[in-house]
């Protein structure tokens, strides 16, 4: 289950990285690991992060870990949040 936050981010997130890969939203959960669970290799994360620094105007520093699909929707939250 996605965390209470903005359905239009969480949304948006799970479009992006559903996209890298061609998997179906509703099999990304939010404890997935992208590596584990789907084979999403440094590439494939590295496309997210630049897809949703576009599309949020937010900048994702290389430090953030970001595993699994509720980390990419907590953090971009977040910084969505700070930019009101």
């Amino acid at each position: 289950m996605i965390p209470a936050t903005s359905p239009s981010v969480a949304q948006k997130v799970l479009r992006v990285i559903s996209n890298v890969k061609s998997i179906k939203p509703s099999r990304l959960r939010t404890s997935a690991d992208l590596n584990k669970e789907f084979g999403f290799d440094t590439f494939d994360v590295v496309s997210i992060i630049w897809e949703l620094e576009k599309i949020f105007k937010i900048n994702i520093p290389d430090e953030v870990p970001l595993r699994t699909v509720g980390d990419f929707v907590e953090y971009v939250s977040s910084q969505t949040n700070r930019q009101k």
